[in-house]
């Protein structure tokens, strides 16, 4: 299987990561195998477990990682990531990788409906099971979808567009991605389709956020992430949007700092002490070569952290 995807920020993921060749390591957003396999050849008397939940991208580490022994490739959501590396017969780890968001084979495959630049069913399942696009697009209320798409694309006209929406799939179902993609441009101003490229990017957004629960997978990830690192494990997380980054620094600065003690305090009585020290005190960004080389780059940012 083609499974075109380009792995950002991967030479500073693997510096940071700092492979040991004895190793266990994680990868929870395996994808293409591509930063699973430089990690798997730094550590060949070690362990590496590849998840993902897309069953393309499992059947594309299969084959691209098929000649190294120490791997393990297994079809989940990193958010269950403890109970399958413990199926593994395995305790903890020293480090873990998550490259969140959509990649490039499931935004450039039309027929999984991600992108609004090509004619397809509305679908945008990660996992390829469960509620799609179409079923939220043709059935939620309106004010659940101009939630989702004001809280999950921070779309301000958010309600136009649900308003919209639900006006056309009155008189016929929504069903592909051009159709969503015509009525999100008919409800927005001129002024913005000039000013902010496609004007369905935001909801779109929104829609395959919600449908894959992504965020919610993210939180939990995040702390099943850090009781299943070693001491002095590396966690390494790399985001494509405001909403990710959030969480993350914020998920971050809170095991830095979990002290509920009030600030007149002179010392802690909480007994809650910092778990993890911070490698990365601001986000790090793809070079300027590697943007020109990868436009869908531009967006990342990579924060990690290490357990103490």
């Amino acid at each position: 299987m083609d499974f075109n995807h380009k792995t950002v920020l991967i030479s500073e993921t693997l510096s940071l990561l700092s492979v040991s060749k004895s190793g266990i390591y994680v990868d929870g957003t395996a994808g293409g195998g591509g930063l699973s396999r430089e990690i798997a050849l730094r550590n060949p008397e070690g362990k590496l477990v590849c998840i993902d939940r897309d069953p393309d991208a499992i059947e594309a580490c299969k084959s691209r990682l098929r000649d190294l022994k120490n791997v393990e490739i297994v079809q989940g959501n990193f958010s269950e990531m403890n109970d399958i590396v413990h199926n593994l017969g395995i305790n903890q780890v020293d480090g873990i990788t998550l490259d969140l968001g959509v990649s490039s084979h499931q935004l450039d495959s039309a027929e999984r409906g991600f992108s609004y630049k090509f004619d397809a069913p509305l679908d945008m399942r990660m996992s390829q099971k469960g509620k799609s696009a179409y079923d939220v697009v043709n059935f939620l209320e309106y004010k659940e979808l101009r939630n989702i798409i004001s809280k999950y694309g921070e779309e301000r006209f958010a309600s136009r567009i649900a308003k919209t929406i639900v006006e056309k799939r009155e008189r016929k179902h929504i069903n592909t991605t051009l159709e969503l993609a015509e009525i999100i441009k008919q409800s927005v101003p001129n002024s913005v389709k000039r000013a902010h490229g496609h004007p369905a990017r935001k909801t779109f957004q929104a829609i395959r956020i919600y449908v894959n629960k992504e965020l919610e997978a993210l939180s939990e990830g995040m702390e099943k992430a850090l009781r299943l690192l070693k001491k002095r494990g590396i966690l390494i997380v790399i985001t494509f949007h405001s909403l990710e980054d959030r969480i993350v620094k914020q998920k971050m600065n809170s095991w830095v700092n979990p002290c509920q003690c009030p600030s007149e305090f002179p010392v802690c009585v909480c007994g809650k002490f910092p778990e993890v020290e911070l490698i990365t005190k601001k986000p790090i960004y793809p070079s300027e070569e590697e943007v020109n080389l990868n436009f869908r780059s531009r967006s990342a940012k990579l924060r990690a952290c290490k357990k103490l």
